[in-house]
């Protein structure tokens, strides 16, 4: 096998290594290795941190190693699925934009990709973003406020929430005050415009959290859902294994579970992933300690189903099998796939000790389908990616046959299970009439697009890419895509947003009849006038529904809930006598 070409490793499993008893049959899948990092001048090194891989709109993956590149600081790079990588930008000090970069990218509704770099002692780091042909612009660099309150030293890219404005954390700086063992300061919640402008929305307190190391993620309700590593109290005692919280846009905070919060810590604690919401609603994740399984004298960690509300589920524990042959130490998430299972990665264990892939089932039957063996790929720190082929991709952060001296650099790798393909739209949520980027595989001679059965216009753009717009009267429910080799669906509903235009009468006392303009309207399921009690209502068409001002009404806004989503009226209505 040669070095500074595409290298392949091929591991056909008809059989894969099933943890779990009772575990159901599993597809044949191959495991392919598709580079090698390091393996020329300027390579990307080293994939590390949270490393998000972001599907673009030609097809390709892009994500940032934090080492290597030009000048050593780290790069972005992007991958086509067949494994040609192509260097986007070499991190370097001197330039201004900071280096290391550990958090790979997320893909932003105008087709560029947004990170951040952790910085040096020189420095606290950035947001930034950067466009498909690899133009690199730094939109703010961390520190810039007195005593860093604006936070330091990210490790996870910011996440565009429904407003169109970037959500994201920090894991240090903020207050600098407490959390000072071993970092200095809890970290902040931060928000930031797609022109720069950043704010910081929460500061962490050590009480309730501190030291995020994973990203937000944006929930079907329009609010962000996170865990920090650390901090949290249990009945008002400081425990300091982490906390699973909820945050609003406006920036209202509340930390909903502790972990740790069982004996013995058998619910897990100090995760550093990220989380996922499946199509149940609840939150999916991993924590990297404890649990009830010991490994090398260190706890293998677990996976955990949380519910919205914060009411936690334990579904496997690592290192469960002899020598911790289903692997531990899980610092990436999850994603669930087109089959409805969850997939991720473990840093540590697996048949040769160099961390393992694995599926979950939503209820807990757990399989291994890849142990590393360092030629192709080991300790894996960051999550899997699914191509909308219906392909898992994912990285280690080091092995594989590249020319590194001593551990090497690095593998970016696929396993094919034979999932079916599907259509991804860049944002999951729209009002009616807005544009939807929708990213897929042959696109070309598309016929039809529709949102929940509501025929959509559309225009393909490439064979990977194509745009459509809302439709009147759309509901809650799945985009489909009419393509010339079959149809294709989205992994997760589509939200239509509503929204009032207007109401009239303006004013009127208990019992007045309002009827309230808009859109996104069907599928309504409460109105209230200011902070009321719901009130009666008819749906009368997607565009109109009247209500009755219910008694205990307050003068204020109306705000129209729907399956997907609320609205609330930019004008007042006047309660009366």
């Amino acid at each position: 096998m040669t070095n500074g070409t595409l290298q392949r490793i091929q591991i056909t499993a008809w059989f894969a290594l099933l943890v779990t008893a009772g575990a159901p049959a599993l597809r044949a899948q191959t495991y392919t290795v598709l580079y090698n990092f390091g393996s020329v001048s300027c390579d990307p090194m080293f994939p590390s941190g949270a490393g998000i891989i972001a599907q673009g709109h030609d097809g390709q993956f892009y994500s940032t190693t934090p080492g290597g590149g030009c000048y050593s600081n780290g790069a972005a790079f992007k991958m086509s699925p067949a494994g040609t990588m192509s260097l986007l930008h070499s991190f370097s000090n001197p330039a201004g934009d900071s280096n290391s970069p550990f958090s790979g990218l997320t893909l932003g509704t105008n087709g560029n990709f947004w990170g951040t770099s952790q910085g040096s002692s020189f420095n606290a780091g950035n947001i930034f973003y950067i466009t498909p042909t690899g133009t690199f612009t730094p939109l703010y660099n961390f520190c810039a406020q007195p005593n860093c309150t604006d936070g330091g030293e990210p490790l996870a890219p910011p996440v565009q929430g429904i407003d169109g404005a970037f959500y994201g954390m920090t894991p240090v700086k903020g207050n600098v005050t407490i959390c000072t063992v071993g970092y200095s300061g809890c970290g902040v919640i931060y928000r930031i415009t797609a022109a720069g402008a950043y704010e910081v929305l929460y500061t962490f307190d050590n009480t309730n959290g501190a030291n995020p190391q994973g990203p937000l993620v944006l929930g079907t309700d329009g609010n962000f859902y996170g865990t920090t590593r650390y901090g949290g109290s249990v009945n008002g005692v400081f425990n300091g294994n982490g906390v699973f919280f909820r945050i609003t846009p406006s920036g209202q905070y509340t930390p909903l579970y502790t972990f740790c919060s069982m004996a013995n810590c058998l619910d897990g604690g100090q995760p550093t992933s990220g989380l996922v919401q499946g199509k149940d609603g609840n939150f999916y994740g991993t924590t990297t300690c404890c649990g009830t399984h010991l490994y090398s004298n260190y706890f293998g960690g677990t996976i955990f189903k949380m519910t919205p509300a914060g009411q936690i589920t334990v579904l496997y524990n690592f290192c469960s099998q002899p020598n911790c042959a289903d692997g531990g130490n899980a610092l990436a998430g999850l994603i669930q796939g087109t089959d409805g299972n969850f997939y991720g990665t473990a840093q540590t264990g697996g048949a040769n000790g160099n961390g393992t892939v694995f599926q979950i089932t939503p209820e807990g039957v757990y399989t291994v389908l890849h142990s590393f063996d360092f030629t192709d790929g080991n300790a894996p720190q960051g999550p899997l990616t699914q191509g909308t082929n219906g392909v898992l991709y994912g990285e280690t952060n080091d092995g594989g046959t590249g020319p590194c001296i001593n551990t090497r650099c690095g593998v970016f790798f696929s396993i094919d299970m034979g999932l079916p393909a599907y259509v991804a739209p860049v944002t999951w949520y729209g009002q009616e009439g807005s544009t939807v980027e929708i990213l897929g595989n042959g696109l070309t001679g598309t016929t039809a697009v529709s949102f929940n059965g509501t025929p959509a216009t559309f225009q393909v753009r490439s064979p990977t890419y194509l745009t459509a717009t809302v439709p009147a009267g759309a509901t809650l429910g799945l985009i489909k895509v009419t393509a010339p080799h079959g149809s294709l669906s989205s992994r997760m509903p589509f939200r239509v947003l509503p929204h009032i235009s207007g109401f009239s009468p303006a004013s009127g006392a208990v019992g007045t009849l309002v009827t309230i303009n808009g859109t996104g309207l069907t599928q309504t399921t409460a109105v209230h006038f200011g902070n009321s009690v719901a009130a009666t209502f008819t749906v009368v068409s997607d565009i109109e529904i009247t209500a009755t001002v219910p008694s205990g009404a307050k003068t204020g806004r109306i705000t129209v809930k729907t399956k997907s989503g609320t609205a609330t009226s930019s004008q007042t209505f006047t309660l009366t006598p």
